[in-house]
């Protein structure tokens, strides 16, 4: 090849470099979310390097869904035209005098996690998972546990967003606590997140102890002292013989404290092993357990950031009662236990404590969460969940945002009393819906 062809196949292939990253590119093969049971629907996606950008591709599409690190279980971040992942800004600034960190939208918990604990720092809270983006936990609510702890979102003190005109707009709790309010858990629906700032405080260590076998009947009388146990506990139930399969408590470590792992725990026997949530389920992809002291990243999770989390091919669920009715909605759900185990993996019972974030699952009220991890029988699980639903009707459940539910959108509506001031964020925001999908269109919209 002589040079001056060479200079121009060397031109186009920077070009096509350069349009596959600012200009979008066509997905030639289906994509899909991380459980496979969702195929996006959209002809291109988007894969900028900075803000800049972020800005030029949205005034550019006349339709645009952020896409996270692909967990949702239901379309919320589908749309048929035009998606924008943010994967490629993952850039992290710790402001030790704020104690806070500000990270690109991009970023996972489980890269973001050893980066500020090697300054001496830790979030608050993690999910069960730490694949799972900053950025897309927030715009869901996605919680953690702790009967103490807030949702991931509580700790987000900043967003910058470029909204559907292209212009970059900078939230913060301090400067605009009523708008950043209703900012913080958007569904997606004002534009495009390009940076978080969270609250970090100083690094920990942690532990957590499995126990076997905890009967309902302890969990009636004892339901807050058992979720107390622990900075996050959580009970894992195949909803079969009225119990507790196994109870997950994790602890902070205390420099100086003897511990000992108590033998019992109203009743359940302590693990001699390290388990699985899910029987016959290697141990080896969960954190450490059986009183081992760790980092808090390597201990609130309760999978590895390495391996495959859960089950991997598995479809989930979740509603939010208040807690102080929580044994009630536990029974509701009992007793529908022949309906739900053929098609269940496992159920995780977890506590959060209330927020103000106008459409958090948590929004005033210290909540229970049941979470199903069902089996990839999407037929079948369609056909279960309204009976699952209506059993929660009389508790105003809340469905998790981003997993699947079939509660119609004006039951979705009445459970979030700040909705009308919400839509008209979006309306501001985003005057001619650039950013609104089917998802939107069904739960908010409708």
């Amino acid at each position: 090849m002589d040079k001056r062809k060479f200079l121009k196949t060397s031109a186009a292939i920077l070009a096509g470099n350069m349009l596959s990253r600012v200009s979008g590119f066509e997905a030639t093969e289906p994509r899909t979310n991380w459980a496979g049971n969702l195929t996006y629907h959209a002809k291109n996606l988007y894969q900028p390097e900075s803000v800049e950008e972020v800005q030029k591709i949205v005034k550019d599409c006349r339709t645009l869904k952020s896409l996270g690190a692909r967990h949702s279980f239901n379309n919320i971040a589908d749309n048929k035209e035009n998606q924008i992942s943010l994967s490629k800004m993952t850039h992290v600034e710790i402001d030790a005098k704020a104690q806070t960190v500000t990270v690109g939208a991009g970023i996972k918990y489980g890269q973001l996690a050893p980066i500020i604990d090697q300054h001496g720092f830790a979030l608050h809270n993690l999910a069960s998972l730490p694949h799972i983006t900053v950025a897309g936990a927030r715009s869901t609510a996605t919680h953690g546990s702790g009967i103490k702890n807030g949702n991931l979102s509580t700790q987000v003190r900043g967003l910058e967003l470029v909204t559907a005109d292209g212009e970059i707009v900078k939230l913060s709790r301090e400067h605009d606590p009523e708008t950043f309010a209703g900012a913080v858990v958007d569904l997606g629906a004002l534009g495009v997140v390009t940076k978080v700032t969270l609250a970090v405080q100083p690094t920990y260590q942690m532990r957590q102890v499995v126990y076997q076998n905890l009967s309902f009947n302890q969990v009636e009388k004892h339901l807050d002292d058992i979720f107390s146990a622990g900075y996050s506990v959580s009970l894992f139930t195949d909803w079969q013989n009225h119990k507790a399969t196994q109870v997950w408590i994790k602890s902070k470590v205390v420099p100086g404290q003897k511990f000992e792992i108590a033998p019992e725990f109203y009743g359940a026997t302590a693990a001699k092993v390290k388990l699985h949530p899910l029987a016959g389920h290697s141990a080896e992809n969960c954190t450490d357990q059986l009183g081992i002291p760790g980092p808090w990243y390597e201990r609130l999770p309760h999978f590895r950031m390495n391996f495959t989390p859960s089950s991997g091919a598995e479809l989930q669920t979740e509603y939010l009662v208040p807690r102080a009715r929580g044994w009630e909605a536990i029974r509701a759900v009992e007793q529908l236990r022949d309906a739900i185990t053929p098609h269940l993996f496992i159920t995780e019972l977890r506590t959060i404590d209330a927020d103000e974030l106008w459409m958090s699952t948590a929004y005033k009220r210290p909540s229970l969460a049941i979470h199903f991890t069902w089996k990839p029988e999407w037929p079948q699980v369609q056909s279960v969940l309204p009976r699952i639903e209506a059993a929660l009707t009389p508790f105003d459940a809340r469905p998790h945002w981003a997993k699947l539910f079939t509660v119609p959108g004006s039951r979705m509506q009445a459970l979030y009393e700040r909705l009308p001031e919400f839509k008209a964020l979006v309306k501001h925001y985003d005057p001619q819906g650039k950013f609104r999908n089917q998802y939107l269109s069904n739960t908010i919209f409708s």
